[in-house]
């Protein structure tokens, strides 16, 4: 259908001039409507203005929704208190922390995705009456960071060590001034409605005060340790990194085969032993087997010779761990240098020897490869054990590699000195928190994973060799041991105060030089941003704890979960009621977006082509905790649908009265259709589409609160462009234009506006910019639509009328298709007889208009009967539904004599194309050498041709009938 209505005039000059004296919320038409109801040539509306500029565009000067609006509309939003909790209306609280996006971030999909679901809930529960806070705010990312600022140190020829630590920070706090509210900026463009008044940054002096205290907190309760243990470390940052930030790559590699001698036993007594990495050979402090491998058993309890480390010698050992079918069957444990070799090394008790320096070189106890790069070793390594007959074979072997996520270099497992936090009593109640019900995880399967991950928990590595970040609060006492004195403070005041308790007043301290994870204040994020550890704040006390924490599923681990452990430790409550997750962006052939398959879509770029509310619509199709595939398809598609939107606009702007007519705009805004009596009042087409409006506004609502995105949006889509847009807004235009009722144009116009501006509601926390840009467009909007009450649900409905229109939908179809059948040029009228029973005849009579406009009948000529008429055997006959048929004429459609000529060539022409196919199936060369697909496509080919002829053939008899009767 044609939602454009007649072309319209440009606003003038003066009537620019009356715009800025008028109500920032309303909108008035200029021009009076002609007598009789006739559509008006052309129209001019006024925009609605805020603050003496103009905000907003309407459709009857603008052709389609203009993006670079979106800006303007957003910052009038937030101009006016918007996003803002607002508690005249009462109700809890809806509240959702945003996961702080990196301060060195850049808006990717991964952003969009979470602003696009997080926003549609907020503002949903805004709508719904709801006091709704989303609080936004970023990470000080310490790696990340600190990398960004280090390079740019670089390119000015200065080094990080080249400065104190003081210099370093002051730099980094520079260049976060600078340049740290880029990614805040492109969240806003997505349409956030955030308050932004409570940004956070996890370095701010409130969130690092709950930090200090939250490890004080613990330390206090014996729940943080410092200890020597195995972590993931990064030799180019030289710092430990968490499990996140290690990323796993396949890659081309080698697997070794190294023999270690059986001491005390003769030439041939050795066991073969296959590694991807030889250099941690002198790591080794035991030789492992299975037990049930009859192969080794009788070197088991012996002693093994590693080989070039002059003779050192390692017990061999029965393990289960130790899988007899990889490599040779035999592990060689390394403790120091392997994440299982570690765990099976602690649980047998064997020593832990490492072999590396913090720089990825070999240290003293490698002797003669000392001081050699890991890499370099391993080649020197493998030469010197092919020189002196250990070396058995190397053969190619698919690597999983270790990588720094942020560096990209090989992470190493390496022992170190480190802080770390006791998990298991603090898991403990995170797993009973779901079991309990206060915390529901959707979608529902990733409560295993929780489960599973937190029953199978680790102590946690806190802390980082950086100078970006959390200092940690733990004060040394000059001349002692480390391990044994030191100091937990508040403040370097506090820390040296109690050191002069303890040592005198002579004693000098130092603070530990390292840092907190940066996870570590994420989890105090829910709490901390709104006052912890002061319960007093009146944030606190209104907003904790928080509705839902929206998030990616990858990171249920390293922060949702610890999010839900330090929230119960320190406030006694889970700090949220859901958890919702959703999937990752994939292309649109399911692959994951890189620079290096060049299939990175960006969100800016995005929006700029197809505009907020197409990619916000896209996105939000997807299914909690799946993948999205996204493409330019998609885009373009929900492009078009912003398009329709904008169109159905302007159609009702071009049809409802002018402003200056009071009592008619009084009328059309009194009508709410929420009383049975007035539902029953509206002729068919009108009850059909509010009772399905009504049905919609249920499902929807009932979708919001389910978090069941997807399906919202669907419905509506579905419900605007199938039934709204295609059909009530067509079957209007009989009211408006082809009739002298008022009563039935002023019906019309009160159901059009009705409906469309609870679509526009229905669909503003998708698409906020275009509806409201066109909410603003209709005179008298008391109220912006994003606060705006949500629509009432539980409103009447005719189930009676959702059947009669559709048998009314039916009949409409089966003409149209008639019409494409026989080439009926479109604009040619044709007659019709409409045989059904009496009551059926009774509603559908009574839309003759609507039958005859939406089918190109020639209203004179369409006739009603419960018989059919005396020529039916000349025309075609089509059955809507049970009980309603309709006759329509031949003569009327096509000239008969020269549609025959027509199908008789086309006839011809067919049969040729299918003996050629025949032809070749019967062709044995054919049949034998072709590709099987190949020949299957011609069999199905053929067996088209063969209908289609059917078909023609049936049609031309019958045509043939026809002309001889």
């Amino acid at each position: 259908m044609a939602l454009a209505g007649p072309s319209s005039a440009l606003l003038s000059s003066s009537s620019s001039a009356c715009l800025r004296r008028l109500n920032p919320l309303l909108l008035s038409a200029a021009c009076r409507r002609p007598p009789g109801g006739q559509r008006r040539a052309a129209r001019r509306f006024c925009a609605a203005i805020a603050s003496e500029a103009d905000v907003f565009a309407s459709p009857e000067v603008a052709k389609s929704f203009d993006f670079t609006n979106e800006e303007r509309i957003y910052k009038w939003w937030e101009s006016q208190g918007f996003f803002k909790p607002n508690f005249d209306r009462g109700g809890d609280p809806f509240v959702i922390p945003m996961p702080p996006p990196n301060v060195t971030g850049s808006l990717h999909m991964g952003h969009a995705m979470f602003v696009t679901l997080e926003d549609i809930m907020v503002r949903y529960f805004r709508m719904k009456g709801r006091p709704a806070l989303w609080i936004p705010g970023t990470d000080h990312a310490g790696i990340a960071t600190q990398l960004v600022v280090e390079k740019m140190l670089a390119a000015e020829g200065v080094k990080r060590t080249d400065l104190t630590r003081e210099e370093f920070t002051k730099k980094v706090w520079e260049w976060k001034e600078k340049y740290g509210g880029t990614i805040t900026n492109q969240i806003r463009r997505l349409g956030a409605s955030c308050d932004w008044s409570r940004e956070r940054f996890t370095l701010d002096e409130q969130l690092s005060r709950a930090v200090i205290e939250a490890f004080i907190r613990l330390h206090d309760k014996g729940l943080i340790y410092q200890g020597s243990y195995l972590v993931n470390w990064s030799p180019n940052l030289q710092t430990a990194v968490s499990d996140l930030e290690v990323e796993y790559s396949e890659e081309p590699g080698n697997l070794y085969f190294i023999k270690y001698r059986v001491a005390g036993g003769t030439r041939d007594d050795f066991m073969t032993i296959a590694t991807t990495r030889p250099e941690t050979l002198f790591g080794d402090v035991a030789i492992a087997v299975n037990p049930e491998d009859k192969r080794y058993a009788q070197y088991v309890g012996r002693l093994a010779i590693v080989p070039l480390t002059c003779g050192r010698h390692v017990p061999i050992i029965a393990d289960r761990y130790v899988d007899p079918d990889f490599g040779t069957g035999v592990l060689k444990i390394s403790p120091g240098h392997d994440h299982n070799d570690y765990h099976i090394a602690r649980k047998l008790g064997l020593p832990i020897l490492n072999v590396m320096n913090k720089d990825g070189t070999l240290n003293d106890v490698a002797g003669l490869y000392s001081g050699m790069d890991r890499f370099e070793a391993r080649e020197k390594l493998w030469s010197d054990l092919v020189e002196t007959n250990l070396a058995v074979k190397k053969e190619p072997y698919t690597l999983r590699v270790p990588r720094s996520q942020r560096g990209g270099e090989v992470i190493e497992p390496l022992v170190s000195k480190q802080w770390f936090v006791t998990m298991e009593p603090l898991a403990e109640k995170a797993l009973r928190a779901v079991e309990n019900g206060q915390l529901t995880i959707l979608p529902e399967r990733f409560e295993k994973i929780y489960n599973h991950w937190l029953t199978n928990i680790k102590d946690w590595c806190i802390s980082r060799q950086l100078w970006w970040g959390h200092r940690i609060p733990v004060w040394y006492i000059v001349g002692k041991k480390c391990e044994e004195d030191y100091i937990v403070a508040r403040t370097e005041e506090e820390a040296l105060t109690k050191a002069q308790e303890k040592y005198g007043k002579s004693v000098e301290i130092y603070q530990d030089p390292d840092v907190l994870d940066t996870w570590f204040s994420s989890a105090l994020w829910p709490f901390s941003t709104l006052g912890w550890p002061d319960l007093s704040k009146d944030d606190y006390k209104h907003f904790y704890p928080s509705t839902v924490l929206e998030t990616g599923h990858d990171i249920l681990f390293f922060w949702v979960a610890r999010m839900v452990m330090m929230g119960i430790e320190f406030t006694g409550s889970v700090p949220f009621s859901y958890v919702y997750l959703h999937g990752l962006i994939r292309d649109s052939e399911g692959r994951k977006m890189s620079k290096t398959l060049g299939n990175v879509i960006d969100p800016l770029d995005t929006i700029k082509d197809y505009g907020t509310d197409a990619l916000r619509f896209t996105l939000s199709l997807g299914t909690a905790g799946q993948d999205l595939n996204l493409s330019t398809e998609r885009l373009t598609s929900n492009k078009a649908f912003t398009n329709k939107l904008w169109n159905a606009g302007k159609f009702l702007l071009q049809n409802l009265p002018d402003r200056s007519d009071v009592s008619a705009w009084d009328a059309l805004l009194a009508n709410k259709f929420d009383t049975e009596a007035s539902l029953q009042e509206l002729p068919l087409p009108e009850c059909w589409v509010v009772t399905g409006l009504h049905g919609l506004i249920d499902r929807v609502s009932t979708s919001y609160e389910k978090f069941f995105f997807g399906d919202a949006a669907r419905e509506i889509y579905d419900f605007f462009w199938g039934d709204f847009a295609d059909w009530y807004i067509e079957a209007s235009k009989t009211r408006l234009y082809h009739s002298a009722d008022k009563l039935a144009a002023a019906r019309a116009q009160s159901v059009l506006l009705y409906v469309f501006e609870n679509i526009l509601k229905l669909l503003h926390p998708f698409m906020p910019f275009v509806t409201e840009e066109l909410w603003q467009a209709f005179p008298y909007r008391k109220q912006a639509l994003m606060v705006t009450p949500w629509p009432t649900t539980d409103l009447p409905k005719d189930s009676r009328s959702i059947k009669r229109f559709q048998n009314l939908q039916s009949l409409i179809r089966g003409i149209r298709n008639v019409r494409a059948e026989y080439t009926v040029e479109p604009a040619k009228r044709i007659s019709a007889s409409v045989v059904a029973t009496a009551d059926v005849l009774e509603y559908v009579s009574k839309e003759k208009q609507v039958l005859a406009l939406l089918s190109k009948l020639d209203v004179q000529n369409v006739h009603f009967a419960e018989s059919a008429p005396g020529d039916a055997n000349q025309s075609v006959h089509i059955v809507a539904d049970e009980g309603l048929e309709a006759y329509l004429p031949f003569a009327d459609m096509v000239d008969v004599s020269e549609e025959v000529k027509r199908l008789s060539k086309r006839l011809s022409k067919m049969q040729s194309e299918y003996d050629a196919l025949v032809a070749r199936l019967n062709s044995q060369s054919f049949v034998e050498k072709a590709p099987e697909e190949i020949v299957q496509g011609v069999r199905e080919k053929a067996s088209e041709a063969e209908e289609k002829i059917a078909l023609t053939m049936n049609r031309l008899a019958f045509l043939q009938s026809t002309v001889s009767t």
